[in-house]
């Protein structure tokens, strides 16, 4: 037993198949979270969540879930509730990156960022906001370093992350009366599946040291959700040398 603030809580992540959202299932089972892994890829979250048990003697729940959908993102809240009696935590981690260049990109390209960076994470808070009121809990949003500074590639994708990150603090605006915390997570380049504007992945892109990993993301989202009483508003997880060049 790890005599953690989140003992027997229950925690959704989205996104919960690979990278940051898979190591933040693990770091959330590590204190004893019960969690629920919620991504398309069924097979990925079922071999996930097997470990999860093994390892750390939790609770998971693999419910299959496009983000993209208002149904199924209800259907997961629902799930959970009734699975494990509420909700404690939502880690609104799912979110991709399609194309680069505004003038060349598709207009399905871009529909699909904005569903599944701004429409899921909608769906998704809207949903937990009463269940995870109840219970005093967190809403925990991973913006990233794009939704923080202008940049010259991929405006869709950082602007979509400028969303979350001004969505989440205006619902801290609202919620934070009712005793929810609410909090935003900035990293930078991480080493996973997650597609560069050159179509590589961050994981075959950069060495090991050369950008954050997952894990350490993962720290910082668990970080936040142990806080009782209070809300780490930001945190930023860059690379050391990231502002090196920047002025």
């Amino acid at each position: 037993m790890t005599d953690s603030p989140l003992e027997g809580q229950t925690a959704i992540v989205t996104g919960a198949s690979t990278g940051i959202g898979a190591a933040t299932c693990r770091a959330l089972a590590s204190e004893d979270s019960n969690v629920v892994l919620a991504a398309r890829s069924e097979d990925r979250l079922t071999e996930l969540a097997a470990d999860l048990e093994s390892t750390h003697g939790v609770e998971t729940l693999v419910v299959p879930t496009d983000v993209r959908e208002e149904a199924a993102v209800d259907a997961l809240i629902d799930t959970t509730v009734e699975t494990f009696g509420g909700l404690d935590v939502l880690v609104n981690n799912a979110g991709l990156s399609r194309g680069s260049d505004v003038e060349a990109l598709s207009t399905d390209d871009y529909e699909t960022m904005q569903e599944t960076n701004v429409d899921g994470v909608f769906y998704a808070t809207r949903a937990a906001i009463p269940h995870v009121r109840e219970r005093n809990g967190h809403l925990l949003f991973v913006g990233s370093f794009a939704g923080q500074y202008p940049r010259s590639f991929n405006p869709v994708y950082a602007a979509s992350k400028w969303w979350v990150r001004g969505f989440a603090k205006s619902v801290a605006a609202q919620v934070g009366d009712d005793g929810v915390g609410v909090s935003i997570i900035n990293p930078a380049e991480v080493r996973s599946e997650f597609e560069t504007t050159d179509g590589t992945t961050f994981e075959e892109h950069f060495e090991e040291g050369e950008a954050s990993e997952p894990e350490e993301v993962a720290e910082a989202i668990v970080f936040a959700a142990t806080r009782e009483g209070s809300s780490v508003s930001e945190i930023d997880v860059n690379r050391r040398d990231k502002f090196a060049d920047s002025f």
